[in-house]
């Protein structure tokens, strides 16, 4: 794996786990009872963004080093995910039959 495609799949892993996480322990001002005038009650109120992105690092890191793993050792290769044969060229390309 490249350092470029090690980078992307971090950042893939990163972005997906923060949606996750984001709504994890959400107050928002409904749940308070302080709705500000002019905002919808699902506002968020306290969020935690700064905590959360920090929890999301440590989970996309694990996450990350289990699929590097997993790629660079070739212990799942496209062949093993092929289970129709599409990935790769026909056999039958280029004959008239």
């Amino acid at each position: 794996m490249s350092i470029t495609s090690a980078i992307v799949l971090f950042g893939v892993i990163w972005f997906l786990t923060y949606l996750v996480v984001i709504p994890i322990r959400l107050k928002t001002q409904g749940d308070l009872g302080q709705v500000v005038e002019g905002t919808q009650a699902g506002a968020p109120e306290i969020h935690n963004l700064g905590k959360k992105a920090w929890i999301t690092t440590l989970i996309t890191a694990v996450l990350w080093a289990i699929m590097y793993v997993i790629i660079a050792t070739d212990i799942v290769t496209m062949d093993d995910i092929d289970l129709f044969k599409r990935f790769g060229p026909d056999s039958t390309y280029g004959t008239n039959g």
